[in-house]
């Protein structure tokens, strides 16, 4: 069974670079294979034992709110939050801190598909404070560039660094945080 039963999902984005396809919709409900990318996480993080989820919204908040409700109609406890201003990952998790308390949880962006079968793992992760999954790529200045040491512990993460200061092949994906980390210490690396 999962020690993590809670999730927080980044939804806010507007998606600029995507141009038309969000001009009506946030870019976490963007279609992919029938579905809004969202529905996506959602049914994958439900199917993983995540029984309350908070959605973090902003731009086209109804429709995300319109499309999801409370959550029953995917078996799954939903609860809202808006970011006003579009400042970044790090700060969004604020708005986490009622819904989590003292409690972990899972923290996903909106927009990024992993396959289901991971977040089982992530949730099971009992020996780190924090856990952060990453993918490699040659562009990871477009998102948060993941910056480890030899033993694979996160040291650093840059939120959309230039391209010409970008090192590291690694980019943030998901994360899960025990309550009471130290975020600003080197934590180890999840699988």
């Amino acid at each position: 069974m999962s020690t993590v039963n809670r999730a927080v999902v980044l939804a806010a984005g507007r998606g600029t670079r995507m141009r038309e396809l969000t001009e009506s919709i946030p870019k976490p409900m963007v279609m992919v294979r029938g579905k809004p990318v969202l529905q996506i996480i959602v049914e994958g993080l439900r199917q993983s034992g995540i029984k309350e989820l908070l959605i973090i919204v902003g731009y086209r908040k109804e429709v995300v709110r319109d499309h999801f409700r409370d959550g029953s109609d995917f078996g799954i406890q939903i609860s809202y939050a808006e970011q006003i201003i579009q400042d970044g990952t790090g700060r969004v998790v604020s708005l986490a801190q009622p819904f989590c308390g003292n409690d972990p949880f899972l923290l996903s962006y909106g927009d990024i598909l992993i396959d289901p079968a991971f977040y089982p793992r992530l949730c099971d992760l009992k020996d780190a404070e924090m856990s952060i999954a990453v993918r490699r790529s040659t562009e990871v200045f477009k998102g948060g560039a993941v910056y480890l040491n030899d033993r694979f512990e996160l040291v650093d993460l840059r939120e959309k660094p230039k391209p010409s200061e970008a090192t590291t092949p690694w980019y943030n994906a998901v994360w899960k945080n025990r309550p009471g980390a130290n975020t600003n210490s080197p934590t180890q690396f999840g699988p």
